[in-house]
């Protein structure tokens, strides 16, 4: 019974912290849910926007995937919703089955968000969380930073009121340049003046704000909200200054009231051609989310259970298809918004929810005059956050391979779309991976006199015994290393005629897999041949379990050493 209880604590996080639940946690997650709903309201509308779809769909894909992720995820203060990749990710990907603006292109992105969650159900009962290291950070950071430059591109036509379209930088850049000629003055005007007054507020607000005497959160929180603000203010101007009849595109009447639940109908065709972006859109979506909840939940000394979170996440996207929304995930802005405003609990998740489901029911006949300048404003500073330049030159001082991976994504998404750009990198890190495993640094070592430390003999003071080579391997053993190990070994000894035993010292070897131990098994087979014994030393016990389980130790010429000193000092009886 007892079991069955930790298992559905596990699956059901929420019943942990519901079990504390008290008035003063609901203070604190009221006070926070206030503040992200003023925050989401717009941001959800501008992302909605930003994936081609009504302003609509972005509030229903805030209220019922809250709910989803506070019964099944982990994180204490993740928000979940529409995010900026994510979304031109959607945009891209059902770019490809329907035209926007059209009732199967809304279909296509609920489709989107019930597969997505489908498979990352899946993978969190099948514990598949690993997959998401199959994703470098350079990559990652690299396919952020080109999503970010895309969308600010993409919105650059809002803010001038001209046509235009593409999914590349090139296609873009394109459409803006013939549709020069066409600018709005007065929608300029409007998104000119939001995008400044935006970037202002992200800048300086807070700090003004200190230093006339409002506490830092109290600061923070205003400098947050300057979305609302620039809302509102837009709202006015459009409705005074009767902006539609000068040709500023609104956004237009809003439907009031929520959607009925629904299962959305998969056709074979819609399963095919959504089937790779659905998967990329959940892995990419998982490695912001637990990227962010990580950082949060280290903050309070919390914990978040990735496999789980897989779950939370797929739960809450298939809430979201279920209410005609489209993909979401854990935010970075609005969880950081989250965090600081004190939430305590995923309650505040909940509360979020009511007031989105409030807005949506009774304040969307004001929002319809909302200039569309206005919400890629807010999208352009919103994504600035995104671009990470000085990861790019960190990268490129540290280590090339990986500034090589990160630069082949950034091309490749700005070239040829975020699809093919994730692929890109992520084929080329598997790639630079497999290539440098391919050839582990080995290293001849010696005694380090009067201690027992064995270190390289290009970088050291050491003592040798010219009949024993003692080599160490600093990397696992596997099918892509397994013949240079066997070719290396073999180069070695060809050049010293007096050696009688070889050492393979393996402090860093975790793993040896089929094709190494063929290996092992051949170099020990030419060694013997050659009258040199082959010896091991400081071999992992997970290792040797493994070891044990074949017959390679039967067939040993050697021993096997505890250490490389016992190693030396054992075999250099013999030598002498």
């Amino acid at each position: 019974m007892r079991r069955a209880t930790d298992r559905l604590r596990r699956h059901l996080p929420a019943l942990q912290w519901a079990a504390g639940y008290n008035r003063d946690i609901l203070l604190s997650d009221g006070i926070a849910a206030v503040i992200v709903t003023i925050m989401l309201i717009p941001q959800s509308l501008a992302y909605a926007m930003l994936a081609g779809l009504p302003p609509e769909v972005g509030l229903y894909a805030s209220i019922l995937p809250l709910l989803a992720y506070a019964l099944f995820g982990t994180s204490r203060t993740l928000a979940v919703g529409p995010v900026a990749v994510v979304s031109l990710m959607t945009a891209s990907a059902i770019g490809q089955i329907a035209a926007q603006g059209t009732a199967d292109y809304w279909t296509a992105a609920v489709a989107l968000a019930l597969m997505s969650g489908v498979m990352l159900l899946i993978m969190g009962f099948l514990r598949l969380g690993f997959l998401a290291n199959f994703l470098s950070h350079p990559v990652i950071s690299g396919f952020i930073t080109a999503s970010a430059i895309l969308i600010a591109a993409g919105q650059v036509r809002h803010i001038l009121g001209v046509p235009g379209s593409g999914s590349t930088l090139v296609e873009i850049l394109a459409g803006l340049s013939a549709s020069i000629r066409q600018i709005n003055p007065a929608t300029l005007a409007i998104g000119a003046g939001a995008l400044c007054f935006l970037y202002f507020a992200r800048r300086w607000a807070k700090p003004m704000a200190v230093k006339s005497g409002l506490p830092i959160r109290a600061a923070d929180m205003l400098a947050r909200t300057a979305p609302i603000f620039a809302v509102a203010v837009t709202i006015l101007l459009a409705i005074w200054l009767d902006l539609a009849a000068k040709g500023v595109a609104l956004v237009g009447a809003i439907p009031q009231g929520l959607p009925a639940p629904a299962i959305p109908a998969l056709t074979w065709e819609l399963i095919t051609g959504l089937a790779v972006p659905a998967f990329l859109i959940s892995i990419i979506g998982f490695v912001e989310s637990v990227s962010v909840g990580w950082t949060l939940a280290a903050k309070r000394r919390q914990r978040i259970v990735p496999d789980q979170e897989l779950i939370g996440l797929g739960a809450a996207n298939i809430a979201s298809a279920i209410s005609s929304g489209y993909p979401v995930t854990g935010g970075f802005a609005r969880s950081i918004v989250n965090f600081d405003a004190g939430a305590q609990t995923p309650a505040a998740g909940v509360f979020t929810a009511i007031g989105i489901a409030f807005a949506t029911l009774f304040l969307t006949p004001l929002l319809g005059s909302l200039p569309q300048a206005t919400l890629a404003a807010t999208i352009i500073v919103a994504v600035l956050s995104l671009m990470n330049f000085s990861a790019i030159r960190h990268v490129y001082q540290y280590c090339r391979a990986d500034f090589s991976a990160m630069m082949a994504t950034i091309i490749v998404t700005l070239l040829w779309g975020v699809e093919t750009g994730i692929l890109a990198g992520v084929a080329l890190s598997i790639f630079l991976h497999l290539y440098r495993t391919s050839k582990p640094h080995m290293a001849i070592v010696g005694q380090v006199p009067g201690s027992e430390h064995f270190r390289n003999i290009e970088r050291h003071t050491v003592t040798t015994d010219p009949a024993i080579l003692s080599i160490r391997v600093d990397e696992s053993l596997y099918f892509a290393n397994s013949r240079y190990l066997e070719d290396r070994i073999t180069a070695l000894v060809a050049g010293r005629p007096d050696i009688r035993h070889v050492v393979l010292m393996c402090p860093a070897v975790n793993a040896i897999d089929a094709s190494a131990l063929e290996s092992l098994e051949e170099i020990n087979h030419r060694l013997a041949e050659a009258g040199i014994a082959f010896h091991l030393s400081e071999v992992k016990g997970p290792v040797m379990d493994k070891l044990h389980r074949s017959s390679f130790l039967q067939r040993l010429s050697g021993k096997v050493f505890l250490s490389q000193y016992e190693a030396v000092a054992s075999l250099s009886k013999e030598t002498t």
